[in-house]
């Protein structure tokens, strides 16, 4: 019986397969359950909530999809906000999970200005501890 749950939350088909591995053995380190959460938020303004939807399931079904296989218990959960810092942290806390992952984007200051930082959002708002892994990151855990 698996003693704790992480969720990880990804936001794109890229960062579902760069976190497979480390996030597989870092669920078997802590046997842990993994959520796996991909907040659905339009990209362009011509963009429709169908094609953010089927965006969402392609990055879900890649990392969660990969950790089932691996024999991580793992659930996949797509989720619909504005405030993606705010579905995460509130999903967390609903699903009982005691640590949060996040891959970051390597976005730059001024682009994280402009469309919100989400990692450092969560960071403020988690009552529970937060991973961070960096978008050129390619150790374990």
């Amino acid at each position: 019986m698996n003693t704790s749950r992480m969720l990880v939350a990804v936001s794109s088909p890229w960062a579902s397969q760069k976190l497979t591995e480390p996030i597989v053995d870092l669920a078997r380190r802590l046997d842990a359950e993994a959520i796996v959460a991909h907040v659905a938020k339009l990209k362009e303004e011509d963009e429709s909530e169908a094609d953010a939807k089927q965006r969402g399931e392609q990055t879900l079904k890649l990392l969660t999809q990969a950790m089932l296989d691996a024999g991580v218990d793992t659930q996949g959960v797509m989720l619909f906000a504005d405030d993606v810092p705010k579905a995460i942290v509130n999903t967390a806390k609903a699903r009982q999970c005691s640590l949060i992952v996040l891959g970051l984007t390597g976005k730059g200051v001024l682009k994280r200005l402009i469309e919100g930082d989400v990692p450092g959002n969560v960071v403020r708002q988690a009552d529970v501890p937060v991973l961070l892994c960096p978008s050129n990151w390619n150790g374990s855990i």
